[in-house]
């Protein structure tokens, strides 16, 4: 009786340790997976700020006097906000 049992707990182990075998292959994988998609997210999102900045570029080539009157618009609202801000806070 005793080798009975000790056969089939050494069985138990050995299913044990296979299944955490296989968890252990599937959380690699996934993780595996997570970082391949993250480097692509991250490679896609160079190239989509690397095609805006060309294309602002090109835009600001074509139309300077526009593009200064932007900056300068966006300039004096950012300035005055923090005058604003600033008086707000006395």
């Amino acid at each position: 009786m005793p080798a009975e049992i000790l056969e089939k707990q050494a069985a138990t182990v050995e299913d044990v340790l296979r299944e955490v075998s296989r968890i252990k292959s599937v959380v690699t994988d996934a993780v595996d997976e997570g970082v391949r998609s993250a480097v692509k997210a991250i490679k896609q999102g160079r190239r989509a700020a690397d095609d805006t900045i060309d294309d602002t570029r090109r835009a600001v080539k074509r139309n300077p006097f526009q593009a200064l009157g932007i900056v300068l618009g966006a300039g004096m609202a950012l300035g005055a906000l923090v005058v604003w801000m600033g008086s707000r806070r006395r």
